[in-house]
């Protein structure tokens, strides 16, 4: 009797363990509680004299709307399934130029046609599965994407991997991304009657006849220096480390590098070139191509960066960035940002914001009309030229972790609105401004 009764307790204990073990595991706290949804809006404006479609002259206006949508989806305790899809829609003059010939009066860099090329619409949709180990010191994810507009598709993939330590005040992460990229290419309008693909049954819309304009300046136009790109695909490999460091209460690190390898087609298709060398020719007010923008298939890219944030007290935060870039083609970069966030109440926070950026040219680069037709590679785009740039901004932030407001199933966990002013030496001016709203199921 005792046996049977000892045998009966240890049975007992170990289904009592058994239940208490089941029920630890059913009551793990979930890496994401309910379905979130982020609804993001952006709209940028930017205006500037020095249009790549022109050969480095020319309107540089462009306005693009960019709405998004993020939805967080806990498939169980430990994995996540996010999906991000928006669109980009935009109006610009300098891609206008593309075909200057095309609208209601004379070409001319300065002004934006009204042709078909001024406005485009780019769309985009990534997938990210994440995977949180029980304890929560190991993530990793993995990531699917791909987006098109008019000339060009992408397709992506890539993942990371984080580990945390030391009671989780330590982190280090990795990740990794390819991108495989096509374009079809489009070439400024005058340059197609002398692409190799010229035959009877190309498209007329596709060609520019030059006997329907007088040319001034050098009638006899004729771009030899122009041929097709043999190859229209890109494809760009992305690894980057993190480390990141709890260095006491008030204090936080983190140290960044990330390298990129590009192959393929670099240069952008509709950006013209002009030779110093070569008698210019026009039509109307505008100077008709030699060649357009040639860049080595190969680049590598390389950026160290570090974050220090520091909190001052409960109420004000000190966020400071700097990132230190290379690449082959010579361009050396430094980037150095601010961030002071403000919390001005239990919901509310607001904080002002300054990045300042600075980088040299590369050794393609040359001003409008300055290249010479024997160099093998060449640029007017000012992206790639020595510039300075500073930007100032303000956002505020309302947070309620009770969601207070409700819309259907859903409570309102926050709302974010920021403006920016960018500013660059060359006389290029933008002004961003962007927004969110994040949503919880409840």
């Amino acid at each position: 009797m005792k046996i049977s009764l000892i045998i009966i307790c240890l049975l007992a204990g170990v289904t009592v363990r058994a239940q208490d073990s089941t029920q630890l595991v059913q009551y793990k706290k979930r890496v994401l509680e309910s379905t979130e949804v982020d609804f993001l809006m952006s709209y940028y404006t930017q205006d500037g004299e020095n249009s790549s479609v022109g050969g480095g002259i020319g309107t540089e206006e462009l306005t693009d709307l960019t709405p998004t949508i993020v939805v967080s989806i806990p498939l169980n305790d430990d994995d996540v399934l996010s999906i991000d899809a928006g669109i980009s829609a935009y109006s610009s003059a300098s891609s206008s130029n593309i075909d200057p010939f095309d609208g209601d009066r004379p070409a001319d860099p300065n002004y934006a046609s009204s042709g078909a090329s001024r406005s485009d619409v780019w769309a985009g949709v990534t997938g990210t599965y994440s995977h949180s180990s029980d304890d929560r010191n190991t993530i990793w994810t993995t990531n699917l994407s791909f987006s098109a507009e008019y000339d060009y598709v992408s397709i992506g993939f890539g993942g990371s991997y984080t580990r945390l330590f030391n009671e989780k005040n330590t982190e280090f992460s990795i990740k990794g991304n390819v991108y495989l990229d096509t374009w079809s290419a489009i070439y400024p309008i005058e340059l197609r009657g002398y692409s190799s693909a010229d035959n009877d049954d190309e498209d007329d819309d596709y060609r520019f006849n030059l006997d329907d304009y007088p040319i001034t300046g050098n009638p006899n136009y004729h771009p030899v220096n122009f041929k097709p790109f043999d190859s229209e695909t890109r494809n760009s490999y992305s690894m980057g480390l993190t480390f990141s460091q709890i260095l006491s209460k008030r204090m936080q690190a983190l140290v960044s590098i990330d390298g990129v390898l590009q192959q393929g087609l670099l240069s952008t298709p509709y950006h013209r070139i002009y030779f110093s060398d070569i008698e210019d020719s026009f039509v109307e007010n505008f100077h008709l191509a030699d060649d357009v923008e040639r860049l080595p298939d190969q680049r590598i890219k390389i950026a160290v960066g570090g974050r220090l944030n520091y909190f001052l007290n409960e109420r004000v935060t000190i966020r400071t960035y700097y990132r230190y870039y290379i690449d082959d083609w010579d361009i050396d970069a430094h980037t150095l940002s601010l961030t002071v966030p403000v919390k001005l109440s239990d919901k509310f926070t607001v904080y002002p914001n300054y990045r300042y950026y600075t980088q040299t040219q590369t050794k393609y680069f040359a001003p409008y009309n300055q290249h010479l037709s024997t160099e093998q590679y060449y640029t007017s785009d000012y992206d790639l030229s020595k510039f300075d740039a500073s930007q100032y901004g303000v956002g505020i932030s309302y947070t309620d972790i009770f969601t207070g407001f409700k819309m259907w199933k859903f409570g309102l966990k926050s709302v974010d609105l920021r403006y920016n002013y960018y500013q660059r030496s060359n006389g290029l001016t933008a002004n961003i401004i962007s927004g969110g709203l994040k949503f919880v199921l409840e």
